[in-house]
């Protein structure tokens, strides 16, 4: 009796990328598409350091922010579910996207993050601002946001006391830290990312 013969699987890429995604079934589309993926982070990271951390859609006229808004959505099903083209297709246009914002508020005379204030985006949706001096702290744009601010010199009061913790149990008795929402949340949080928009490419 002849042995059975067995096809040796395909190796799959340790990444990850969505199991729905096409652009993940091999390393080579892996790496392209991360590729892409990685020159529109890098442009993001460059518009929030320069802007603020989910500012920039806030200063830019509110078509101009559903447009950028409906261009994220389709970069995120691209992500998610679609082929290496879509990847690349999805994030040039993001990119084109993020430079438009940049250009209006530029061009409608909007100021740019105080260089002595770092931020950061939170899971919970808010934003963790950290300034370099107490002074700096009241300089903290906020257009709306839900902003965490903290200052250089009382991170450092607070770790060289060591009373952070014992000063929150003190003042509010039986307090948790609980999750605080966006003053203005962002809209793709709350649709699936698998469902689609109908309509026109905005980028």
């Amino acid at each position: 009796m002849a042995k059975p013969t067995y096809k040796k699987p395909e190796p799959k890429p340790t990444h990850g990328v969505p199991a729905r995604a096409e652009w993940g079934r091999t390393h080579a589309t892996v790496l392209a598409g991360q590729a892409h993926i990685d020159g529109l982070d890098h442009v993001a990271i460059e518009m929030e350091r320069k802007w603020g951390a989910d500012r920039l859609r806030l200063l830019v006229s509110a078509e101009l922010r559903e447009k950028f808004d409906r261009q994220r959505f389709l970069v995120n099903n691209a992500i998610w579910s679609g082929s290496l083209e879509d990847v690349r297709i999805s994030c040039e246009r993001m990119i084109k996207a993020w430079q438009a914002l940049d250009r209006s508020a530029t061009e409608s005379g909007q100021a740019v993050l105080n260089p002595a204030v770092w931020e950061i985006a939170l899971e919970g949706g808010e934003t963790l601002a950290l300034a370099r001096s107490d002074a700096d702290a009241n300089h903290v744009a906020r257009e709306g946001r839900a902003v965490i601010i903290w200052s250089l010199e009382e991170v450092a009061r607070l770790i060289s006391a060591r009373v952070f913790e014992q000063k929150v149990k003190r003042e509010f008795p039986g307090a948790s830290i609980t999750v605080v929402r966006q003053t203005i949340s962002d809209p793709l949080r709350r649709m699936n990312s698998g469902s689609l928009l109908d309509d026109e490419i905005p980028f």
